[in-house]
């Protein structure tokens, strides 16, 4: 057991020391390490030998100990932590941005490990500017653009008449003008400018000035209402204040005022229009303008010596975001430069940092591009969507052409024979599907989808070796109910065409956020026009979403990925949200778990444990046939009740050949709001699972790894033709050899290994399908070839060490 620990402590010191080695640090430490008192040691003396490259620590506590926590987080910048800036809420951590600082082992607090779960979120979360920044893009509706921002002071009138300046930065968008105080006691202010009824620069003198002593020009702003964000600087609902009012602006740099209220007579004037279609034209028509009479800063680059191969226009998409700016790439780097300068002036990602990048279709166009620097995240490290899939194309073949063996990513088709073989855990599996049908965690109308594999939350203990427990993963969930399938088929029968079955989708932005809504309620309020949904429709109860997902008439919900992932937050109200309260009177608070599950960390791992069992396993292809087959289209989509509204399918919507605007924004609100079907990645039966028998499952925020009884597994019938002499010799001489030398060549695993009659050369295959031929004189990679887009299985060297003869899973040699 002390070696145990030990064993972890090592690995945690490792871990926290390689964090500690980049910039910026976000130090996240999992639950079990810390209450390790080694680790609790280790964790201070590393911190504390490398305080000078600390930025930024997320310190969150265990669910026992919220007062602890809020107590902390209020005082810290009195006594507790020694700290460059005030501690800031964001979302749900405690944020010391700081130049020197400690991580405290105290039992109250634990440093917990983010995972898959709301990668997103933690993406936007680091996205922000500064640990006093509030605003966020999510405050702004959806498709509205954010265009530039100015110092500024909002004037007000005191009791005695006197003038009272409030200091902020002031957010010109395409569709509202926002406020944002320095002061965090002050909400911010958004007025949209379709309740504007008057924009005027106020001159000296002039009769309409409510204040007679100042020296500075301004501007005044009449408006019907305003909504105040962020009251008492705490996440909830916007409160709007109705009735004629006037604001009065004053920017720190004078000149820039004319320019100002220009721009904003001009976005006035869209809002005023009727129709939607021409809204959105004219707005896009001043993005456009603005995008060409900005280049790309290239005072940006890393490298003097850099050399710029490829300069466009494109968008950042995080989720419900699009952020409009110019993407250069060069012969080091990616950049993309933000219009507006938030939040950061540039984002860049080296060249050779990049591991995956992937083409998207983004709103059913192809204009996406997702790039990874990780091999197994499912969040990526930037999304982009362009404004032609030429740019998108060309920025491709500049990344793919630096990649080694970018071009032999592995097809649907690979990771099925992985499966099949057991070599991937069910979740991987779904995961890599996920990917490969244009699922993200930026496009909430793409979200990744699993399936409800259990149907049992009611009974004191879960049994998995009962069929009884689990769902039907041969029906949609539209289906399983005998009863409503029977009204919705007479309704579909009865239909003109287009027909469609379900009127609603398995995955869309808003059940994507019912389930998260605990840890991003801000995504939640830009959906809902700032308001949460009614507390009887909240996520409440496991057993209440599953028996809805059963009975309700438009309710046909598929699950996410953080249902079997490892961090439970998502289940719990850490941020003490006011979500409403139900008809009981009961306040919605943490969701309410079946009865077989002890706690939330207990309802995860029987939830992972039963997507790993034996009947989800020998069933799940026919899940997949459903969501990625060949039943989501034609007549078998028909026959087995899984037929969508037409415009969720690819290919279904060409919107280059719609003419009305109007429509065009129509369907891409449709779009977004209804949730999008997966692209089809087989058009035949997928085949059964040969090796499901799983030994264990071991899982961590970014890599999900299934340890499975291999077909080709050594045992000791290997050895029966040798003596019991040569046996032991044989096995006390292994113990002699010494580790000369290591190098990590593959990207998967190796599956074979043949070395040249002279040993110059070694030559090693992998599933990762490709063949390297590596110099031991050299100690160096000579060669790399692909030439499949399945895992190579062996390579043999024939004689005179001209030729290597290599076979792959396609069975092609």
């Amino acid at each position: 057991m002390a070696d145990d620990n030990w064993a972890q402590t090592r690995q945690f010191q490792e871990r926290l020391s390689r964090q500690l080695s980049q910039q910026p640090i976000v130090g996240q430490l999992s639950h079990r390490e810390v209450r390790n008192s080694q680790s609790q040691a280790s964790c201070r003396e590393i911190v504390q030998s490398n305080c000078h490259r600390v930025t930024q620590l997320h310190l969150v506590t265990s669910s026992q100990s919220q007062e602890s926590f809020r107590y902390s987080a209020s005082q810290a910048a009195a006594a507790s932590y020694r700290t460059a800036g005030s501690p800031v809420y964001s979302g749900g951590c405690c944020v010391l941005q700081a130049q020197s600082c400690w991580l405290f082992s105290h039992p109250s607090w634990v440093c917990h490990c983010l995972g898959l779960f709301m990668a997103f979120w933690k993406k936007a979360q680091s996205l922000q500017q500064s640990s006093k920044a509030r605003f966020s893009l999510l405050f702004l509706d959806q498709e509205e653009y954010f265009f530039e921002q100015h110092l500024a002071c909002h004037i007000s009138k005191g009791n005695d008449h006197s003038e009272r300046k409030i200091r902020g930065s002031l957010k010109v968008c395409s569709k509202s003008l926002i406020f944002e105080p320095d002061d965090i006691n002050i909400p911010i202010y958004k007025i949209a400018l379709r309740d504007c009824t008057r924009i005027d620069e106020v001159e000296d003198g002039n009769t309409e000035l409510l204040f007679s002593s100042h020296s500075h020009r301004r501007f005044s702003v009449l408006f019907t209402q305003v909504y105040l964000i962020k009251e008492q600087n705490t996440v909830a609902p916007y409160r709007i204040e109705r009735g004629e009012n006037r604001f009065i602006f004053q920017l720190e740099e004078s000149r820039k005022l004319e320019d100002v209220v220009q721009t904003l007579h001009q976005l006035q004037r869209a809002s005023y229009l009727d129709k939607l279609g021409d809204q959105t034209a004219m707005i896009t028509a001043i993005l456009q303008s603005r995008l060409a009479r900005t280049l790309f800063d290239k005072n940006s680059f890393q490298s003097v010596s850099e050399t710029s191969n490829m300069e466009c226009e494109a968008e950042m998409v995080t989720p419900l975001v699009s952020n409009p700016g110019h993407v250069c790439i060069t012969d080091k780097c990616l950049y993309f430069q933000p219009l507006n300068g938030y939040p950061k002036p540039v984002v860049y990602i080296s060249l050779p940092d990049i591991r995956r990048i992937y083409k998207r279709r983004h709103m059913l166009m192809p204009v996406g591009l997702e790039v990874f620097c990780t091999e197994n995240d499912l969040c990526s490290d930037i999304y982009l969507k362009f404004y032609n899939p030429k740019d998108r194309d060309g920025l491709y073949y500049y990344i793919a052409a630096y990649l080694e063996n970018h071009l032999a990513e592995q097809t649907a088709d690979c990771y099925m024979l992985q499966w099949q073989m057991g070599h991937i855990s069910n979740y991987q599996y779904l995961l890599h599907l996920n990917n490969l049908a244009d699922r993200s965690c930026n496009d909430l109308s793409q979200y990744p989808v699993f399936p409800w594999v259990l149907s049992d939350y009611t009974s004191s203990e879960l049994d998995l070796n009962t069929a009884d427990t689990f769902r039907d993963l041969g029906k949609p969930i539209g289906a399983l109910n005998k009863e409503r399938l029977e009204r919705l088929m007479m309704r579909y029968h009865e239909m003109p065409e287009p027909k469609f079955m379900y009127g609603s989708h398995y995955s869309s932005p808003g059940y994507v956020l019912f389930y998260l809504v605990r840890v991003a309620p801000e995504h939640m309020l830009c959906i809902q026009n700032g308001k949460f949904d009614h507390a009887d429709r909240m996520f409440n109860s496991i057993a209440e979403t599953w028996k809805n997902c059963l009975e309700g008439v438009t309710d046909f919900k598929e699950l996410i990925p953080e249902f079997y992932g490892n961090d439970w937050s998502f289940l719990l109200n850490s941020l003490n949200l006011e979500l409403g309260k139900r008809q009981g009177g009961k306040l919605v608070n943490d969701v309410e778990l079946p009865p077989w599950a002890y706690d939330p960390e207990d309802f995860l791992r029987k939830n992972r444990d039963a997507l790993e069992s034996s009947y989800v396993s020998d069933h799940l292809h026919e899940w997949i046939d459903l969501i990625f087959g060949y039943k989501q289209r034609g007549s078998d989509a028909v026959d087995s009740h899984n037929v969508f509204h037409p415009v969720t399918y690819e290919g279904e919507v060409d919107f280059n050949r719609i003419e009305d605007p109007d429509h065009k924004i129509a369907l891409l609100t449709q779009i977004l709001e209804f949730g999008q079907t997966p692209k089809q990645l087989f058009s035949k039966p997928h085949p059964k699972r040969i090796f499901a028998k799983s030994r264990s499952v071991s899982r961590s925020s970014s890599q999900n790894i299934s340890l499975v009884e291999s077909p080709a597994s050594i045992n000791e019938e290997c050895f029966e033709d040798l003596t019991e002499e040569s046996k032991s010799l044989a096995w006390n001489n292994i113990t002699k050899f010494q580790k000369e030398n290591g190098q990590k060549l593959h990207k998967e695993t190796i599956t074979s290994i043949s070395v040249s009659s002279n040993g110059a050369s070694v030559f090693t295959t992998s599933q990762d399908s490709t063949l390297k031929m590596f110099s031991t004189s050299q100690m160096a990679l000579q060669r790399s070839i692909s030439f499949s887009n399945m895992a190579l299985s062996s390579c043999i060297i024939l004689p005179g060490d001209k030729t290597v003869l290599c076979s792959s899973w396609d069975n092609n040699v």
